[in-house]
């Protein structure tokens, strides 16, 4: 017990550290409004999972194995990043905002938020950070020898913990929406986010 709460005081401070999938949630959310960011936040959530569940199996130990194929996930990754951010920073510059009014919904309808699901599912699934901390410190904790539905508890718990934090930002970001909607400060939620987001991918593309 000790060491699986040593575990979740790890993932906490992992968690709230900032990364790509904060800042696709907060414009999400800043940008479409809450039920965006919830579905951006389930995007995210199915991908670490689908990770961590392919990893207690010992699938991401042959992802990892295979440099060819890692690399690939790896760049791949961060070319996502940096056309997240070059979308946002373009979208940023052409700045054609229209203000919003009372009651506007700028959710995109279903179809916009079937996008967002794929956005955040693909921004944490191309991370390779993410698997590897499955493969590297997981088994750290859980030690040699551990059965899959071990593993399974341990990574799903990344999952539901990070889950808490980016719904948490999603409401943080809805009571500050109101007061962010007019279009100079979209533009500069558009052109911060971006910048973020080409930081990232040049870090995971130079990461080694």
């Amino acid at each position: 017990m000790a060491t699986y709460l040593s575990f979740l005081a790890l993932v906490l401070v992992i968690t709230v550290a900032p990364g790509p999938d904060s800042a696709l949630t907060l414009r999400a959310a800043l940008v479409r409004g809450r039920g965006t960011g919830l579905v951006t936040v389930a995007g995210v959530s199915a991908a670490g999972a689908l990770q961590g569940l392919l990893a207690a199996g010992g699938l991401g130990a042959l992802v990892v194995a295979s440099e060819p194929l890692f690399l690939t996930v790896k760049w791949v990754g961060a070319a996502y990043l940096l056309w997240l951010g070059g979308h946002a920073l373009w979208t940023a510059w052409r700045g054609d905002f229209a203000p919003e009014t009372p009651g506007t919904v700028s959710d995109g309808g279903r179809g916009g938020r079937g996008r967002s699901f794929a956005l955040g599912f693909l921004c944490n699934f191309t991370n390779p950070k993410v698997l590897a901390f499955n493969l590297a410190v997981l088994p750290q904790f859980v030690g040699d020898g551990a059965g899959v539905p071990v593993l399974a508890l341990y990574a799903l718990s990344l999952v539901a913990l990070g889950g808490l934090w980016l719904t948490g930002l999603v409401v943080l970001a809805e009571r500050a929406r109101v007061a962010l909607s007019a279009p100079r400060a979209r533009r500069r939620i558009e052109a911060g986010m971006g910048a973020a987001m080409v930081g990232f991918g040049i870090k995971v593309a130079t990461t080694h």
